[in-house]
């Protein structure tokens, strides 16, 4: 694929000074938990967590993808904000959040901040 491509191309692509960054989720829960407490915590995650620093996430209950609700990319405070959210549940036995990284090409290294 050609290297060379015009700035409409790269936004289209998301690619270079548009790269978008977000996390991923990695969450166990406590074993005895039951069904409504997990929907709770599940609730309480996307309110508190996800909606309240201007996030998204797609997955399911343990895993999951964390990106911003609109173009662009999660920076290092709301990763550290989601993590420490996380890290104070009583819920979890452990929650692994990953470093940032291409949410539309996760192979991809992140650029460096010009």
């Amino acid at each position: 694929m050609a290297t060379n491509r015009s700035q409409r191309l790269r936004k289209k692509l998301c690619v270079d000074e548009f790269q978008e960054l977000g996390f991923e989720l990695n969450l166990d829960f406590k074993e005895d938990l039951s069904d409504e407490a997990v929907d709770a915590f599940l609730e309480a995650f996307l309110k508190e967590a996800m909606e309240a620093n201007g996030l998204g996430y797609v997955g399911g209950d343990d895993f999951g993808l964390v990106c911003l609700q609109k173009r662009g990319s999660v920076t290092e405070e709301q990763r550290a904000a989601v993590e420490a959210w996380l890290k104070a549940r009583p819920e979890l036995t452990s929650a692994e959040v990953s470093p940032l990284l291409d949410v539309w090409y996760p192979e991809k290294p992140i650029n460096p901040v010009a």
